[in-house]
């Protein structure tokens, strides 16, 4: 069951209090020093759904099969062997599983994301 409860998350008023830290890998970063913050709000073997945000600064990351929406801020994602991508507020960005990225974020980056691990 994906929800059991009918809801609205005013995903673009949270305050960062309201998202739980989630450091990154040492390894992961590149430059500058992003924090990554995440509020999951469905979180199943075939599904995750929430919300992500990452402040400014450029990290790595490899990717599960997603899509999301850009609901603030700004970034470049370079995907290795593939395309770059700009995004920006209201951008629908598709990832497919596997692929290596940086995330170059210029302005604090907050999405939507529903992955399928």
């Amino acid at each position: 069951m994906f929800t059991d409860v009918a809801r609205v998350v005013r995903a673009s008023a949270l305050v960062d209090a309201e998202l739980d830290a989630d450091p990154l890998d040492a390894a992961q970063m590149v430059s500058g020093d992003p924090v990554v913050r995440v509020l999951a709000l469905h979180d199943s073997d075939d599904l995750a759904v929430g919300v992500w945000q990452h402040s400014t600064g450029v990290s790595t990351d490899v990717e599960a099969d997603e899509i999301f929406v850009v609901l603030s801020g700004r970034a470049t994602v370079e995907v290795a062997g593939g395309p770059t991508l700009e995004v920006g507020p209201g951008d629908v960005g598709l990832l497919p599983v596997g692929a290596r990225t940086t995330w170059t974020v210029h302005e604090t980056l907050r999405k939507i994301y529903v992955v399928r691990p």
